[in-house]
C-alpha cells in the first residue's frame, strides 16, 4: 500500500502479528540521524531510555531497536505507559531537507513490505528534520499514521519538542536573518493586554507547527444543548473563546472569531474581537441562555451545513480552520459523514474537540474516514478546559491542521 502524506490506517490491515520493521531510506548527501521516541499519553518521552538512536539502540524492554536505518519492534512487548512511537530522520551538521533526493519509508511484516510512504527535498525547504511516521494507539488497536512533516530545527530541537534532554548540546547554526514582523503578542498587547500570556504560548505553538507566515480563517462552533449548562455557567466555554481569539489574531487579517451555536436549531453568533470578547458568551445575542436555539437538544448536521454554505457562498479560497466544541450525545452518524465528506473538497479544516462529555460517536472515528479527497478532519478529547495547560492545548489545536494544509494545496483545493 503506498501510504500519502497524512493518511491513517489501522496496523493489522497491514500485518498480521505483533511484530514488525518501519525503515527510513533517505538518499541523502548529509548523514541522517534516525531516531524513535517512545511517548507517553501526554505526547511526552517520559523515559528517555525509550528515545531510539545511534546511542542508543534498544530499549530496556528489548521490544524496540535500530539497526542501521531500520527498527525493529515487538507491539506486545511494549510497556503500557507508551501511546505512541514516533519515528524521525534529521540532517547532522550542515545542510536541509531540501537536498535530499528520492526516498521513501516501509512497514514490513512477516509477509515482506506491506506499506510505503514516498517524499523527496521538493517538499521542503529549510527545514533539517522530519517526522516520518508514528504509531500510535487508538481504542486497544495500533494504527500507522504517514506523517511526513518537515520540521526546521534539527535533533535538538526535536528531543526539546519532545520533552526530552539534551547533554552537551552543540551550538545551534545561526539562522538566516528574516524579514521582520509584527509578533502576535505585540498585536494583542495593546488592545486586550489580559490575553498576552495566551498569545505567548499560541505564538510558540504557531512557530513549532511552522504556521507563523499562515493566512486563514477561523471559525467556533459551540454546542450549546441542555447537557452544556455546566460548561457555560461555570466559564468554560467563555474560556474557549478567549483561547482561540489568539489564533484567530495571528491567522486573519482582520482579526475576526467566526462564530456559531447549536442545540436543535443553530444561529451565527457575531464575530469575536479584541473589541467584544470580554463576557462574550453572556452578552452577545442577550447571553446563552437566551441564544434562539429551539430545543435544547443536539443537532450537529444542521449548524455543520450552515457552516458549510457559510463558507461556500463568500467565494473566498483561504483555508478556514474551524474549531467544533461538543460534549458527547453525538447520534446523526450518516448526515455527520455526508456533509464532511463534501466538505472535504473545499478549504475547510475540521477540528472536533469533546469537552467533559461522552458518546462522541462519528466525531472520534471522521479522522480515519474512508471516501474523502484529503484527511479534513482532526478530533481530541478531554474532561475539562482548565485541566490541561494551555501551551499543550495550543500543541493539540495546531496538531493536524499543517498537514490538512499541505494535502490541500496538492489537491488543488487551495
Amino acid at each position: 500500500m503506498l501510504l500519502t502524506q497524512g493518511q491513517r490506517v489501522p496496523l493489522s490491515s497491514l500485518i498480521d502479528g505483533q511484530e514488525l520493521t518501519l525503515a527510513i531510506a533517505i538518499d541523502s548527501p548529509h548523514v541522517i540521524d534516525h531516531v524513535c521516541f517512545g511517548l507517553d499519553a501526554n505526547g511526552k518521552l517520559s523515559d528517555d531510555r525509550y528515545m531510539i538512536f545511534f546511542n542508543q539502540p534498544s530499549s530496556p524492554c528489548g521490544s524496540l531497536q535500530l539497526q542501521g536505518n531500520a527498527f525493529h519492534i515487538r507491539l506486545n512487548g511494549l510497556p503500557a505507559t507508551l501511546e505512541r512511537l514516533v519515528f524521525t530522520a534529521s540532517i547532522d551538521g550542515h545542510g536541509t531537507l531540501r537536498d535530499i533526493r528520492a526516498s521513501h519509508f516501509s512497514v514490513r511484516g512477516s509477509g515482506g513490505e506491506a506499506a510505503r510512504g514516498e517524499f523527496s527535498g521538493a517538499s521542503f525547504a529549510a527545514e533539517k528534520a522530519i517526522m516520518v511516521a508514528e504509531l500510535y494507539r487508538r481504542n486497544g488497536e495500533w494504527r500507522l499514521a504517514s506523517n511526513l512533516q518537515g520540521y526546521n530545527a534539527g535533533l535538538q530541537a526535536l528531543v526539546e519538542h519532545f520533552g526530552g534532554e539534551v547533554i552537551d548540546a552543540p551550538a545551534p547554526e545561526p539562522e538566516p536573518a528574516a524579514a521582520p514582523r509584527i509578533s502576535l503578542e505585540k498585536k494583542i498587547a495593546e488592545a486586550a493586554p489580559q490575553l498576552v500570556s495566551l498569545a505567548k504560548k499560541a505564538q510558540i505553538s504557531l512557530e513549532k507547527a511552522r504556521l507563523t507566515d499562515t493566512r486563514a480563517r477561523v471559525g467556533l462552533v459551540l454546542d450549546a444543548s441542555g447537557s452544556m449548562n455546566g460548561q457555560y455557567s461555570r466559564g468554560h466555554v467563555q474560556e474557549v473563546v478567549n483561547r482561540l481569539l489568539p489564533l484567530a489574531v495571528h491567522f486573519d487579517d482582520d482579526g475576526a472569531l467566526d462564530c456559531w451555536a447549536f442545540a436543535a436549531r443553530s444561529t451565527q453568533l457575531s464575530p469575536v474581537t479584541l473589541s467584544n470578547f470580554r463576557d462574550f458568551i453572556q452578552t452577545d445575542q442577550g447571553g446563552w441562555r437566551d441564544w434562539k436555539l429551539g430545543a435544547r437538544v443536539n443537532n450537529e448536521p444542521e449548524v455543520m451545513r450552515r457552516v458549510i454554505d457559510f463558507y461556500k457562498e463568500s467565494g473566498d479560497r483561504t483555508p478556514v480552520y474551524i474549531l467544533f466544541i461538543s460534549d458527547g450525545g453525538v447520534s446523526q452518524n450518516r448526515e455527520i459523514i455526508k456533509l464532511m465528506t463534501e466538505a472535504a473538497r473545499l478549504p475547510i479544516f475540521w477540528q472536533f474537540v469533546g469537552l467533559g462529555g461522552r458518546g462522541y460517536g462519528i466525531l472520534e472515528k471522521l479522522d480515519d474516514m474512508d471516501g474523502r479527497v484529503v484527511d479534513n478532519c482532526n478530533f481530541f478529547a478531554m474532561d475539562r478546559l482548565d485541566e490541561i495547560s494551555e501551551e499543550k492545548l495550543y500543541d493539540l489545536l495546531m496538531e493536524e491542521f499543517p498537514s490538512w494544509l499541505k494535502a490541500a494545496k496538492a489537491a488543488g483545493i487551495l
